[in-house]
């Protein structure tokens, strides 16, 4: 089965792949922010870049130069001493809010490796709420199953990202899913636009998610989903007929398996093409990994995605400018 965005970026090189750290070895690390700090560090070391200057001032304050920007925007002091080209950049840039929407319903609790989708989703959002930190950025949670379980408005202040890993350290408790009511949510309660990354593995209607992620953008955010799956999602396979029990409703039934293997990957398949033509349709970017893959290739693909979306381009958003940024300087 063939799926979207499973490649590396267009300029990775055999350095890059090399710093890609097993997720195994990351999950055994029982320190969240920990964990986080090994991925974005690994993804720092995957650009041929320092970790500390991935986090610097400068790429809160200023943005290289790109074809049809406002000259008047240029800042010669800094062209002065480092021969680039940088553009001053006005507090609507610089000071941008993201939200993490993660999925802790039962369904994320299945893993057929040593570590579950849950698992793993909260490391991703660990180590995305880690990456904007150190880009200056506002960052705000939002847990969800069956209704909100935690909310935590966007901040950046001391201490914030630790009550951040916090909420997402508790374990799952809810039942079932209902991934319209953050989406809902977040729309009501966010005015000012920004990024917001859904985590799930997206087990919901179509119909539905169409018309709440149409709200999003239509309110002006940047919105990108990250369908957690596992490996045994990806590729079905039971050996012998036996009895299964659905994670959220409890229910058991007997499954033959060749008979639900074919129909599994037909109904996969679909469910898949459709939530990939709807983000299409509504310009929200969409990423299914399996949770055998190397964390730091999430930040890969979303970034290099929003660099190569708005090159050219005057203004950017959140994903954009931390690449522009980390860009910047690679020689």
């Amino acid at each position: 089965m063939v799926l979207p965005n499973r490649t590396s970026p267009p300029n990775a090189s055999s350095s890059d792949l090399a710093a890609k750290i097993d997720p195994a070895a990351v999950m055994r690390i029982k320190n969240l922010q920990l964990r986080a700090k090994t991925v974005v560090e690994g993804f720092f070391n995957g650009l041929h870049r320092s970790p500390l200057h991935g986090s610097s001032v400068e790429f809160s304050e200023y943005r290289p130069y790109t074809v049809g920007d406002d000259l008047r925007g240029l800042d010669w002091k800094r062209y002065a001493r480092s021969d680039r080209y940088y553009i001053k950049k006005f507090e609507d840039e610089t000071s941008r809010n993201g939200y993490l929407v993660v999925d802790q319903s039962q369904s994320m609790g299945f893993g057929s490796l040593e570590y579950t989708k849950i698992d793993y989703a909260r490391t991703l959002a660990a180590t995305f709420a880690y990456f904007l930190t150190l880009q200056r950025d506002c960052v705000g949670l939002m847990t969800f199953d069956e209704a909100i379980a935690d909310y935590i408005p966007a901040r950046r202040r001391v201490g914030h990202l630790r009550q951040l890993l916090v909420a997402l350290s508790r374990p799952v408790s809810g039942a079932g899913t209902d991934i319209n009511v953050p989406l809902k949510q977040i729309a009501n309660l966010v005015y000012r636009r920004g990024l917001v990354l859904l985590i799930s593995d997206l087990l919901s209607p179509i119909e539905s998610l169409r018309t709440n992620l149409a709200y999003l953008r239509s309110r002006g955010h940047e919105v990108a989903l990250l369908r957690t799956l596992d490996p045994a999602e990806l590729d079905f396979h039971l050996d012998a007929p036996s009895m299964v029990q659905d994670l959220e409703t409890g229910q058991e039934f007997y499954l033959d398996p060749e008979t639900a293997k074919s129909d599994y990957q037909k109904r996969f398949s679909e469910h898949q093409s459709q939530l990939q033509n709807v983000c299409d349709s509504l310009g929200v970017d969409m990423y299914t990994i399996s949770t055998s893959e190397p964390l730091q290739d999430s930040l890969f693909h979303l970034l290099d995605s929003k660099q190569r979306q708005t090159r050219g381009t005057a203004r950017s958003g959140m994903l954009s400018r931390a690449t522009a940024g980390l860009g910047g300087g690679v020689s």
